[in-house]
Parts: C-alpha cells; sequence; structure tokens
C-alpha cells in the first residue's frame, strides 16, 4: 500500500544520506598532506608578507557585529595612509554615524549621533576593547597582513601535516593555553616579554595569511582572525571576507568582514571635522 511504499522509500533516502555523510567524513579524513617546509623558508615569508604595503589603501566594509550586549550591522569606509593614519568612516542605513582617525600616537572620535567627540591616545582601544593594539598592527590587520610580526624576535614551526604554521613560541608552551582558565596560571610564569603568544596560518600557497590566533595570558584575551577569501589586486593580496572573534572575560565580540570597492595607491584625503558645538563625550 502507499504508506508500506513511503517507509521504503524514507527508509532508503535515509541510508542515502547515512552513506554521503559517512564518505563526506572520510574524504575530510583523507585530505592530501602539505609538502614538508623547513622553518627558515616559512620565516622568510612571514617576513616578506610583513612588507607588502600599499602607500594609500581605500574599501567599503560591510560589517555584522556582535557582542555581549547587541547585534548591528553597518558600513564602514577606510582610508589608510601607510605608517600614518587610517580614516574610518562608519554608516547604518546609508547614514554617517561615525568618523574617526586612528594616527601613530592617537584616537579622534566624532559621534554624530551623539553631538560630541572623544581625543585619546592608543589605550582607547585596549581600555573599550580588551586588544593592544599598536597603530602599525591595525595597518596590518585591515591589509590581511601578519599581525605584529618581528624579525628580531625568534619563531618556532608548530607542525601540522594539513596547515603551515609559525609560533612565536614552543608547541609545549601552547598546549598550556589550550583551555583559558589555565592562562592566569601560565601567567605566573611568563616574563613580560613574552605577553602575547602568536600563531600565524599560512596559505597553502604560502602566498598569504589564512589565519592568524592571538592570546594574551596577563589579561586573558583571545583573537582570531580567519581570511576567509581575498582578492588579489595590482600584485597585492588583499582581505574579501574575514571573520574575527575576540574573546575576553568581560565580552566577546564576532564580526564579519566583507570589503568591497578596494583601491590601491590612489591618494583620497583624511576629512575628520569637529563640528561647533560638538562637546566631549562622556
Amino acid at each position: 500500500n502507499f504508506m508500506s511504499q513511503l517507509n521504503k522509500l524514507l527508509g532508503v533516502l535515509g541510508l542515502t544520506t547515512l552513506l554521503f555523510s559517512c564518505a563526506h567524513k572520510l574524504t575530510e579524513f583523507e585530505r592530501t598532506k602539505l609538502p614538508r617546509k623547513k622553518t627558515p623558508e616559512l620565516i622568510r615569508v612571514l617576513d616578506s608578507l610583513s612588507h607588502q604595503k600599499p602607500q594609500f589603501f581605500y574599501t567599503k566594509i560591510a560589517t555584522d557585529y556582535s557582542d555581549t550586549n547587541r547585534s548591528i550591522s553597518f558600513k564602514t569606509s577606510i582610508r589608510l595612509v601607510k605608517d600614518s593614519a587610517v580614516n574610518a568612516l562608519i554608516t547604518y542605513a546609508k547614514i554617517p554615524i561615525i568618523n574617526s582617525i586612528i594616527t601613530t600616537d592617537s584616537v579622534t572620535i566624532v559621534n554624530k549621533r551623539e553631538k560630541c567627540y572623544i581625543t585619546q591616545s592608543l589605550s582607547y582601544i585596549k581600555e573599550n576593547f580588551g586588544i593592544e593594539f599598536n597603530y602599525a598592527n591595525l595597518e596590518e590587520l585591515i591589509l590581511g597582513l601578519p599581525v605584529a610580526y618581528d624579525t628580531n624576535q625568534k619563531y618556532f614551526q608548530i607542525h601540522d601535516p594539513y596547515t603551515y604554521i609559525i609560533s612565536s613560541h614552543k608547541k609545549k608552551i601552547l598546549r598550556k593555553i589550550d583551555r583559558l582558565d589555565k592562562l592566569e596560571k601560565l601567567a605566573d610564569k611568563l616574563s613580560e616579554k613574552d605577553d602575547v603568544l602568536i600563531k600565524y596560518l599560512l596559505s597553502d600557497s604560502l602566498k598569504d595569511i589564512k589565519g592568524i590566533q592571538i592570546e594574551s595570558p596577563f589579561d586573558s584575551t583571545r583573537i582570531q582572525v580567519e581570511y576567509l577569501e581575498r582578492m588579489e589586486i595590482q600584485g597585492y593580496s588583499i582581505p574579501q571576507k574575514v571573520s574575527i572573534v575576540i574573546t575576553s572575560p568581560r565580552n566577546q565580540i564576532r564580526m564579519l568582514l566583507d570589503y568591497d570597492k578596494v583601491e590601491i595607491d590612489e591618494p583620497q584625503p583624511l576629512i575628520l571635522i569637529i563640528p561647533e558645538g560638538y562637546e566631549k563625550c562622556d
């Protein structure tokens, strides 16, 4: 009868789904291993990438942002002058609401909704987002470069058959911070110069960075950056879709960035005006 035939059909579909699922999992386990590379070769790649900064950079970024208190989508126009300043204009529903300029030593923000402004040192970023970034780190993050890479520091390869990983610390140290509740204990063992632990995940082609993991044991902060898609423009590998997750004891921030209308080495004015009558934000 009809119900009997239907049950048989559903059984066949269920079996097919199960077999497909098993085949899919098998495929995942049978990924092709990458050719082994020596550590100095991978470090040379990082060093080369760290210098690939255009003099001028412009893009529009559609951003999905959420934290423990809110969720919002907005667009940001980024204008960057190498080693000098970043101008970020945030619009919501096509209306400019925040304009800002971040320089090598200061942050200036104009809040058009509240008709007020903020002028602070770069410590403002740490105080409000839990991230101790300097200006160079901000440029590196926007451009998809190895954040906080230091030519004077020693780096180590974390051997993984499917990913090229270079780390600021040896594997035995990294193993101790697999769980956030160990960070506080680890902080007591690290000296001040070791306050940040970084892993760089290189693309299979060794042409760019596909991910960055940053741990700060002293304040229990973790940052995970994934460059999901990239585009090549004028010889530069530019991020196209980026996922950023920032976890700290007081907050978790998630951002999904979608780059559009990228322009390289075309000078654009950095404009920030504090209108008459605006007061300092509370």
